[in-house]
């Protein structure tokens, strides 16, 4: 029996982000690298830099999140002696509510499923963060700012019926 190639490649779908780049200042105090948006299936995969003295708002996950921190070192305010530190994989499962914090800086890879509920310091609620805000809000910080857009794998287009 053959193997099935359902979805023949030609190349590969990979970026590099020493090649590709980062948008810088995508928030304050944030530089991120795009690699996987995908809007329709609710899913980011993200390499971000945060400056020394970020503090993200509190946000809740309604999916999955994977953080695999590279460099640097940072904590959820809510628990402040479990310190990630370069090497650290950490899950967080969705319904998680916390507050990132990076008193020095530090580098890591997330890998994300669904979206962030984000409140201000009173726990009002702020905005949600998904990949379409994402890919939105990095195509507007390139151009505003003059920086050149990564490229990024996006993946899918539309649900169509079959042929």
């Amino acid at each position: 029996m053959a193997l099935p190639n359902v979805n023949h490649q030609s190349f590969l779908l990979t970026i590099n982000r020493h090649r590709d780049g980062e948008i810088k200042n995508a928030a304050p105090g944030l530089h991120i690298t795009p690699c996987f948006l995908d809007a329709e299936n609710g899913v980011w995969v993200l390499y971000a830099r945060f400056d020394a003295g970020t503090l993200l708002p509190k946000h809740f996950h309604t999916g999955t999140v994977h953080f695999y921190t590279t460099a640097g070192a940072w904590n959820y305010v809510e628990y402040p002696d479990d310190v990630q530190t370069a090497g650290s994989y950490l899950f967080e499962p969705g319904g998680s509510v916390h507050t990132f914090s990076s008193k020095d800086g530090a580098e890591g890879f997330m890998v994300v499923h669904g979206a962030n509920v984000n409140f201000d310091q009173d726990d009002n609620y702020m905005d949600i963060m998904d990949a379409g805000v994402i890919e939105q809000a990095l195509h507007e910080v390139a151009k505003a700012t003059g920086q050149t857009m990564p490229r990024y794998i996006r993946p899918g287009g539309g649900a169509r019926f079959s042929k």
